[in-house]
């Protein structure tokens, strides 16, 4: 809705169609791969553009120029977030909302959105979303693959998938229908921001991380939590003391999972109403509503290794359950072979295995990473510091790990937390310290025998020499594959 206020420029109350925001200024903050669609729809709706970003305009190339013609202004360099005073603002996920000027403005009546919050307000689509700190973008993929299926097997609907995971959506919801499903990855930066109802919506787990961002866990845990407000079905880990607590505030409505329990009155508490279980007995994953049981997959037909693995696979069955035809789960797990950058098998080079995890960028990552590949490791860790605590890392390469070649910003403070821990034995756990990405490969390499894996594994960001994760895992295959 357009509120038009007499001498004043349109204020925005809420946006319930591009159409809307035809004449009205729009501040979008930060260019990245997310906001140029927002730019181009948003020029195409006739809004009056300005584009804020912390970068100078040598670092775009001609695309500021490209975006001048269309009529888009730019306010870049470190103080771009100043005096902000337009009707509707749109942050990229990783500029904080409290940041520069933007509270100001918000006081002030502007509305604060962002791409994908313009998304989920203007879709058709039923939303399937997933949140989490570890196997977000593994389980929101299998989701899609899921529903993909579904559509192609009967013809109806489409399946999209997007949000903190591939192409962005926006671009695609003028095509999108009520027959369709959008499968979102959604990140704690993104939710901090949004309200939304999805049809479904999945918390993986929640650990720390991102510490370095938000200003504390509990910030963290809030942002997460935000993707369950409004979700008709809501699917929890019932492992996690987190997400369990959650679990017991909700109450109802919710599909609980467990690795580690294998009945449904050993998950669901009494007192949770319209409550199902999804667990594993043996080699079956079964999914029960408390009077009955049925037997959704086969462990063993799950081609990706390791326990994190079944609990996405839990996760996508959650969300899908009653909207796919259940033999799908079997064909799909018997195919995919997973995701990039998570323990992705490299090559395997004189009897050794050479495993790119390098979106491993939390301690509990690494520890899954290392229960999943078995037999003797050496372990590359290290990156940009997120204010995580190591520890628990320290233990998990205590026990798996035959060697731990540490690099980056945070090698010292993983090797502290090495020394500190009970469970180090210098006979059992070697430490080696090297400053350089690519040295630190090939002493992992000289470091390992026929029979070891040597696993990149960082538990950290990797901001400190890498654009993200996905360079730091291209690098790392790289420098294998010329070994």
């Amino acid at each position: 809705m357009i509120v038009y206020r007499k001498g004043r420029c349109r204020r925005v109350q809420k946006i319930n169609g591009i159409e809307e925001l035809r004449g009205v200024k729009c501040d979008v903050l930060g260019m990245g791969k997310s906001n140029l669609p927002l730019i181009d729809i948003l020029i195409g709706a006739g809004a009056l553009v300005t584009v804020r970003d912390k970068k100078t305009r040598d670092a775009f190339g001609g695309i500021c120029d490209i975006l001048e013609q269309k009529g888009v202004s730019f306010i870049l360099g470190e103080r771009y977030l100043d005096g902000i005073d337009t009707p509707v603002i749109f942050r990229s996920p990783g500029i904080r909302p409290d940041a520069g000027s933007i509270p100001e403005a918000v006081k002030n009546g502007a509305l604060l959105s962002s791409e994908m919050e313009l998304f989920v307000s203007l879709t058709k689509a039923d939303i399937l979303a997933i949140t989490g700190s570890d196997g977000k973008t593994t389980t929101t993929t299998l989701t899609h693959l899921f529903m993909k299926s579904m559509t192609e097997r009967y013809a109806r609907g489409r399946a999209y998938v997007g949000g903190n995971i591939g192409t962005p959506l926006l671009s695609k919801c003028a095509e999108m229908s009520e027959k369709d499903t959008a499968v979102i990855e959604l990140s704690s930066f993104q939710l901090m921001t949004m309200d939304f109802s999805a049809l479904r919506a999945a918390i993986t787990n929640i650990t720390p991380n991102h510490l370095n961002w938000h200003t504390d866990m509990e910030e963290y845990i809030a942002a997460k939590r935000k993707i369950s407000v409004g979700a008709g079905l809501l699917v929890l880990n019932a492992d996690n003391s987190v997400t369990a607590d959650i679990a017991r505030e909700r109450g109802k409505d919710m599909v609980l999972f467990s690795s580690s329990k294998s009945s449904y009155e050993d998950i669901v508490s009494p007192s949770m109403e319209n409550t199902f279980a999804i667990f594993a007995r043996g080699d079956d994953i079964i999914y029960s509503d408390g009077r009955s049981e049925k037997l959704l997959l086969k462990i063993s037909d799950i081609k990706l290794p390791g326990k994190h693995n079944i609990e996405n696979y839990m996760t996508a069955i959650a969300l899908t359950y009653g909207l796919v035809d259940t033999d799908i789960y079997t064909e799909i797990a018997r195919s995919f072979g997973g995701v990039e950058h998570r323990l992705e098998l490299v090559r395997e080079l004189d009897g050794v295995k050479y495993y790119n995890s390098s979106i491993d960028s939390t301690p509990t990552r690494t520890a899954a990473a290392l229960t999943a590949v078995s037999g003797s490791k050496v372990v590359i860790c290290g990156g940009y510091d997120k204010n995580i605590s190591f520890e628990p890392l320290a233990r998990s390469l205590c026990e798996s790990a035959k060697c731990a070649v540490l690099t980056g910003a945070t090698a010292k403070k993983i090797k502290d937390a090495i020394l500190g821990c009970k469970k180090y034995s210098p006979e059992k756990l070697l430490i080696i310290e090297r400053t350089d990405f690519a040295e630190a490969v090939t002493t992992a390499h000289d470091a390992a025998c026929a029979g070891d894996s040597v696993i990149l594994s960082p538990a950290c960001a990797s901001f400190d020499a890498f654009a993200d994760f996905e360079e730091r895992g291209r690098f790392f295959k790289k420098l294998v594959n010329e070994l």
